[in-house]
């Protein structure tokens, strides 16, 4: 079954963590394998909250772009090293592949042989010249066993065409001699005395009892076949191992892992038939050609907390987006096809998430209910937030019953957790819970981090404030700001790009707003600042 990977944004909150991990978990039980997955570095609360309820940390998720693995290539589509040449034409005809990935007996990748190889070396070669096995020699020419004393067999190939006196006379034979030859049973009697590598008895022509014991003394190979001496002459040198003729520079192999928009640019510029594909550890998988591509399996993917393509993963628009669950506004990304869309006006994503585990009746565990709190307790700020509604207080009583914890007492020590700046850059606090949105052509990008202690900001500010303005240079930014909550007082401090200033006193309705200055009730961005900033912009 195809994995279908669950994750939240690319600035990763408590909410985008906790219910990613829970709604994979649901899926899973449902019959579906879901894995969840992280875009981003884990803050501190979120470590909190995971540790405390001892959940693993998902794994990160780089991209979703369609790779090698996500095609149906000619997987499995190579020879051996120690195949004979025959054997591997009658594997390209079966495999409709004019050239084959060499491999080893570990897999490794050597080399790459191919029908235009073998063709120029059948009009090229003398055919005097052989490296291979015992077995493949009798597989070439559809031979008997008569005799076997080596599994290499190497040598020169020599026919017996001449009269016989003519041949012992002439040609001198020892133990690198390959000897083809009919019925002509002096010089078979010569060649077992003179102790040659292997004996090729044509035309299913007998051999003499007291040959074949000479030919037992001096560890003779003997094989024989019914083809004709011409025939058996043509088809030798096809039983060569593969990699005396095989290719082994400047060849192209793909990895796995690469990405299918980067091959077909490969495929296109060097116009090759087929491509190795490789594992990490060199291994052959198969064969891609350019018109496999055609054949892709997409990611499928599931977005929480967020339905906007900007804060999303990279290379969203190559995968299958199969569900979304979120309680932001509608945003930019679309699909193909129908899908489910849970969005509903809730203070938490995992609000959400739990109500899914109610309607499939599901239970949950102890682990689950705590993340899920934890999610709820941080997106509504201990409920002093104006996002919060009675329904997501009644199921964070309900999963703090299952959780076995004090909400206002675990609340707390969670907040505090996350909302320490100890060790942290101005780029640390500035991206820590970061949220891109487009709005026309205005780009926006907001900033917010929770504190219970503001004098940590206070001795940095000079800091921050350059990283705003150079972030925003940087990044094409029209409005860059950052808010610093203080939840015991419930409302933040604003830090912005130095010409943001009218934007922003319009969209709080503020006379002279400075930078750092403290702005009371302001405590969510979905509610109070995103919603107000666009209202400005779409003034203008």
């Amino acid at each position: 079954m195809k994995t279908t990977f669950v994750f939240g944004h690319k600035k990763p909150d408590t909410d985008s963590v906790c219910s990613a991990i829970a709604l994979a978990n649901l899926k899973n039980e449902l019959g579906t394998n879901a894995m969840p997955r992280v875009l981003g570095t884990l803050n501190n609360e979120t470590k909190f909250a995971l540790n405390y309820f001892q959940v693993e940390e998902p794994v990160y998720l780089n991209d979703v772009k369609l790779q090698i693995r996500d095609i149906d290539y000619g997987k499995n589509i190579y020879c051996d090293e120690h195949d004979s040449l025959f054997s591997v034409i009658s594997t390209m005809k079966e495999s409709k592949m004019s050239a084959l990935p060499v491999i080893n007996h570990k897999h490794k990748f050597l080399g790459l042989l191919s029908m235009k190889d073998i063709t120029n070396a059948l009009i090229s070669w003398d055919n005097d010249k052989i490296n291979t096995s015992y077995d493949n020699v009798i597989n070439t020419i559809h031979g008997e066993n008569i005799l076997k004393f080596d599994n290499e067999i190497q040598g020169n190939v020599l026919v017996a065409s001449y009269r016989s006196t003519t041949f012992i006379k002439d040609i001198t034979l020892d133990s690198s001699s390959i000897l083809i030859v009919g019925d002509r049973h002096s010089i078979i009697e010569y060649a077992v005395e003179a102790g040659v590598k292997l004996i090729i008895i044509t035309g299913g022509n007998i051999i003499k009892d007291e040959h074949v014991e000479i030919a037992r003394k001096n560890h003779v190979n003997i094989i024989r076949t019914n083809l004709r001496t011409l025939n058996v002459v043509r088809v030798i040198s096809m039983c060569n191992y593969t990699y005396t003729l095989m290719d082994t520079k400047d060849i192209i192999t793909i990895q796995e892992k690469d990405y299918v928009k980067d091959f077909i640019e490969i495929a296109n510029n060097y116009r090759y038939t087929i491509y190795p594909v490789l594992n990490q550890r060199k291994e052959c998988l198969g064969v891609v050609q350019l018109s496999d591509t055609v054949h892709k399996h997409k990611k499928r993917v599931i977005l929480v907390d967020h339905n906007e393509k900007e804060q999303s993963v990279d290379g969203l628009e190559e995968a299958e987006i199969v569900e979304i669950v979120d309680h932001h506004k509608i945003g930019t990304i679309g699909t193909s096809q129908p899908i489910n869309f849970r969005n509903m006006t809730l203070g938490c994503t995992s609000s959400i998430v739990y109500l899914l585990y109610r309607e499939n009746k599901v239970s949950i565990s102890r682990e689950i209910a705590g993340i899920l709190l934890s999610a709820i307790l941080s997106d509504t700020l201990l409920f002093r937030s104006p996002t919060t509604t009675e329904l997501d207080k009644e199921i964070a009583y309900n999963l703090s019953q299952i959780a076995q914890v004090d909400i206002e007492r675990y609340g707390i020590e969670m907040l505090k957790a996350g909302s320490s700046l100890k060790g942290k850059t101005p780029e640390d606090i500035l991206f820590t819970d970061f949220k891109t949105f487009t709005e026309g052509s205005t780009k926006i990008g907001i900033g917010q981090i929770n504190t219970l202690n503001i004098e940590e900001i206070d001795s940095i500010s000079d800091e921050l404030l350059d990283t705003i303005n150079r972030e925003a240079n940087n990044h094409d930014y029209d409005i860059l700001a950052l808010f610093v909550t203080d939840i015991i007082k419930e409302g933040s401090y604003v830090y912005y790009k130095k010409d943001n200033k009218e934007v922003l006193e319009k969209a709080f309705d503020i006379e002279n707003l400075n930078e750092g200055d403290y702005v009371p009730g302001i405590i969510s961005r979905k509610k109070q600042v995103i919603p107000n900033i666009i209202r400005i912009v779409e003034d203008k």
